[in-house]
């Protein structure tokens, strides 16, 4: 390993001991932020994962950019070439000095509308795969900016970076798996699943479906393996946001109504 290797696994040893231990996003997030500007510094970070309903852009500092600049982005990101950079090309750290000058980063648009009015005067942007949302492949976008005070990132910023993308990249697809392949509920488990997202207990589904709680208790603890979930939650969250019931072709939701209403289905 080259002597920069070595200083840049130094550098983000914090975020790689928090990495081991991240049992969701949610809580990972908030916490990985401020140790990313110390691994790679800044003075302010956006983690922007897309396309993902449930897990929005987040900042720090968390009011860096107001409703106008995030209009602004919506409007004129395909103009920022470090932006394509990040959604189109391979998302490798990335200078803005190493695309452009400052004179023509000026000069965009994009600048007086997005980038002046947070202070970003330096940035190093870098994107990967990021696991799945709503069953489409996802990617995560990271900018950390500096105002024009500072110097600009050198290179050992960009292998810092570099380094963090792969673990970052490695832990969020653990986190955020494809959805389970089609075929594996059975339609037991999913008259079970039915009702469970319909709110039932197991005592009620058992009554419904004329089985035991103990039958119910195992056809859900089969059924939590295949979903890749840890509790009723998130089993009822995951059949719901499923879409369609593979094994009798119905929407999940309209199942779970159905059953609620005292629907019966075949064991």
């Amino acid at each position: 390993m080259s002597a920069a290797a070595e200083a840049g696994l130094r550098r983000i040893l914090s975020v790689v001991d928090l990495l081991i231990d991240a049992v969701d996003e949610e809580t990972l997030v908030p916490a990985l932020l401020p140790l990313l500007l110390g691994a790679v510094p800044g003075d302010s970070v956006i983690w922007s994962p897309r396309p993902d309903p449930l897990h929005p852009l987040r900042t720090l500092p968390d009011d860096l950019l107001s409703r106008d600049v995030l209009d602004a982005f919506d409007r004129e990101w395909w103009t920022d070439s470090l932006v394509r950079h990040t959604r189109f090309g391979s998302g490798t750290p990335m200078r803005r000095s190493a695309l452009q000058t400052r004179a023509e980063f000026h000069a965009l648009p994009a600048y007086a509308d997005i980038y002046r009015p947070f202070g970003a005067e330096r940035q190093l942007a870098m994107s990967f795969p990021a696991g799945y949302a709503a069953g489409a492949p996802r990617r995560v976008c990271v900018v950390v900016s500096r105002d024009g005070h500072g110097s600009d990132f050198t290179a050992a910023d960009v292998i810092a970076a570099g380094l963090l993308r792969t673990r970052l990249s490695r832990v969020l697809n653990r986190l955020a798996p494809p959805a389970p392949a089609p075929g594996l509920i059975t339609s037991r488990e999913s008259a079970v699943l039915g009702l469970l997202a319909h709110g039932l207990t197991n005592q009620q589904i058992a009554r419904r479906l004329a089985i035991s709680p103990r039958t119910v208790d195992k056809h859900l603890e089969h059924a939590y393996a295949k979903l890749r979930v840890g509790g009723r939650v998130a089993a009822a969250n995951a059949w719901l946001t499923r879409g369609t019931d593979p094994v009798r072709g119905t929407g999940a939701v309209r199942d779970a109504r159905a059953a609620g209403s005292g629907g019966h289905t075949a064991g």
